[in-house]
């Protein structure tokens, strides 16, 4: 008799064991109750009377689909994100609600919606990382109660309808063609800056403007095909004589 109630002991401890690995921890339960968190190793889990409930505390990546959203300007996106969180509390995650992984995906569809719905179209499309860190914090907020640390929000993707990709780019091409034109100002004003220094220096000798005449002239010149027809005023010889005139006389 003693032989087979120490070999009843012995079976029902070895059918007791239960295994948590390191990357989990176990919710032990008694008579329906919770009485305390297994770590990683060996644990007894007596039959009948006791259960146990393991969960992964790696951190857990979580693709919310896409959700249809409008912005504060009344314009309609499509975005999508992901969310990385991790349980840092495994009897809350079972105790508090009921599935955490579908919990945390409704909760981050409804917040993402959310801000998007207080952003601008321009904020969405050049404030992103400010907006994924805004939704981080309200659901790592929000997911406390229930043991789980919201990592980081990744907003992945934001699709615009086709009209607006249109409207985009018609306003893009405007701004480079407003940036040329102001460019082409700014080149204008340079020049004529420099034409009117060029004037000065030149108006100060009449036979410098006779020589630019004489160089431009040239120039044209070394195209074969053209033809010239040049009347030479009486007014650049001149010029020429009383220039050779002051250089005689130095």
């Amino acid at each position: 008799m003693i032989y087979f109630i120490i070999g009843l002991i012995a079976f029902i401890l070895l059918t007791s064991i239960r295994q948590v690995d390191e990357y989990e921890r176990g919710i032990k339960f008694t008579k329906g109750k919770f009485s305390k968190i297994m770590n990683p190793g060996w644990n007894i889990v007596l039959p009948i009377i006791q259960s146990y409930r393991k969960v992964d505390i790696r951190t857990k990546a979580v693709d919310v689909p896409e959700q249809d959203a409008i912005t504060k300007d009344n314009v309609s996106v499509r975005i999508n994100a992901v969310i990385y969180y991790k349980i840092f509390d495994a009897s809350k995650a079972i105790l508090e609600v009921e599935n955490f992984h579908y919990a945390v995906s409704q909760l981050a569809q409804t917040t993402m919606r959310n801000a998007v719905g207080e952003v601008s179209l321009d904020e969405l499309l050049s404030e992103r990382e400010m907006i994924s860190q805004k939704i981080c914090e309200i659901i790592d907020k929000a997911t406390d109660p229930w043991g789980i640390k919201v990592e980081n929000v990744e907003l992945k993707d934001v699709a615009l309808p086709e009209e607006m990709k249109r409207v985009i780019a018609r306003v893009a091409e405007a701004e480079r063609e407003k940036e040329a034109v102001i460019t082409k100002a700014k080149g204008e004003v340079e020049a004529s800056k420099n034409l009117a220094i060029a004037a000065d220096t030149l108006a100060k000798n009449p036979v410098s403007v006779h020589l630019r005449t004489l160089e431009t002239i040239n120039d044209l010149s070394s195209d074969q095909s053209n033809t010239i027809v040049f009347a030479l005023p009486i007014d650049v010889l001149k010029s020429f004589d009383t220039y050779n005139k002051k250089n005689s006389d130095k």
